[in-house]
């Protein structure tokens, strides 16, 4: 079968029976034969036909009904005021509207883009930290049996070091006196995007965090809760579970406590929800009959995949609205950050020098055309791949940008840095924010 928008054949096998996979098959494309997604778990796709049977024993269901139960549970209280039931805008659907632009059109968003990074966009401040509680990582002194890499190491130690230095940990953490300070001192980490859990073990074992929240909505192996579990006095509870639909207030082991949110590469629209599931409306009126509620001290969050940043999630909608960028444009800024992290960026660093305003790129992106492509999309690919990563990194920092901002609205210090060098990974904003008391 082939994928035009891709421009290559599926890569699944096909069924013993046909020619074609499951999704693919002409039977499975017909009319009669419509294959939908799963109302349990839409990460998976049923015949319509089937579709009342299926959802009786989805293999999901059993975890959906555990998780509807959890008190912690709302579903979608920190959609950030999406509608319900609105279907996310694929990379496909954005990529679709963009070739459908005029080559006027496509050049006024251009010019739109260039003039929303120079009025509002943060100046990107290079911040790479490795603090000293951090050594025995830096130099491997750590446990080889867990699938670490370098590069991996190098982002986390980063992370942590920033968060060092912006307020939001003790300093000297590596010494042991300090240690026990740092201890009797530690709030509480609410990891959100989990994944395996190595960001947080790593501030368990160099600042003596003890209290451990994991959230994370998919399954893992080799995670870090086996070793985080053998470390003495820590407590740790996996919460699995979309961040669209977490409720701090419904998690009991975190009430009253002070905590620290964090995150690495936290995919789209997941930046998005963490803080508002972290200063969400609800959660910041008074709380009834006297119980305490949750004292967010800061948070980290590495963001990540911009590509998929929807609207109905974007924390910030008041800002692009101030700059005239409308729901479509967003989405087609969204797209556009893809080329940020699209291929070879190693001359980057030129960028600075290099002319990447719109005229330019416009006489660029007529120098070699492919006559059997045509409209906008003949020239984005004529455009070079350096004035394409420039366009894509501008609309990250104007979406990172906005949200920074929505920190600062509700009182919290807020900053924006470029945590590690690009070579080392193209997805290198950290954004921060601590409460002022």
């Amino acid at each position: 079968f082939w994928l035009p928008n891709k421009r290559r054949h599926c890569a699944n096998s096909h069924l013993s029976s046909s020619q074609y996979c499951g999704n693919h098959s002409p039977e499975s494309s017909s009319d009669s034969r419509r294959r939908v997604p799963c109302p349990v778990d839409p990460s998976h796709t049923v015949f319509e036909e089937n579709l009342e049977a299926h959802v009786g024993k989805c293999p999901f269901r059993k975890h959906a009904d555990a998780l509807a139960a959890q008190p912690y549970y709302s579903k979608g209280i920190n959609s950030g005021g999406g509608e319900a039931g609105v279907a996310a805008v694929t990379s496909a659907a954005k990529r679709a509207s963009v070739h459908k632009l005029s080559e006027e059109e496509f050049w006024a968003l251009v010019a739109k883009i260039r003039s929303a990074h120079t009025a509002a966009a943060v100046q990107m401040r290079e911040s790479y930290i490795a603090p000293d509680a951090c050594d025995k990582w830096m130099k491997g002194q750590v446990d080889r049996k867990v699938p670490y890499q370098e590069k991996h190491v190098v982002q986390q130690v980063s992370i942590v070091g920033n968060m060092e230095t912006f307020g939001l940990l003790p300093r000297g953490g590596a010494e042991d006196a300090m240690k026990e300070i740092a201890v009797k001192t530690a709030p509480a980490v609410v990891e959100f995007g989990a994944g395996r859990g190595y960001l947080t073990q790593m501030l368990a074992d160099c600042y003596g965090i003890k209290n451990i929240f994991l959230v994370e909505r998919r399954s893992y192996k080799l995670k870090a809760d086996r070793s985080l579990r053998q470390n003495e006095g820590v407590k740790l509870e996996r919460l699995r579970i979309d961040i669209e639909d977490l409720n701090l207030h419904g998690v009991k082991a975190l009430s009253g406590s002070p905590y620290l949110a964090i995150g690495k590469h936290l995919c789209g629209p997941a930046t998005d929800m963490t803080i508002m599931c972290c200063l969400h409306e609800l959660h910041n009126r008074t709380e009834e009959k006297g119980h305490d509620k949750h004292q967010l001290r800061g948070l980290a969050l590495a963001t990540c995949c911009h590509h998929l940043c929807q609207w109905k999630h974007y924390a910030n909608k008041a800002f692009l609205s101030r700059l005239g960028i409308v729901e479509e444009e967003f989405h087609a800024m969204t797209w556009f950050s893809s080329w940020a992290v699209d291929g070879d960026h190693s001359s980057h660093d030129s960028l600075d020098s290099e002319d990447t305003s719109s005229e330019v790129i416009r006489n660029r992106g007529t120098e070699k055309p492919d006559p059997e492509i045509v409209g906008v999309e003949r020239i984005i690919r004529g455009i070079p791949g350096v004035e394409r990563s420039a366009l894509g990194f501008m609309c990250k920092d104007i979406i990172d940008t906005g949200r920074m901002l929505w920190l600062r609205s509700k009182g919290l210090d807020a900053d924006l840095v470029s945590y590690v060098p690009s070579d080392v990974s193209p997805e290198n904003h950290l954004l921060m924010a601590k409460c002022r008391s």
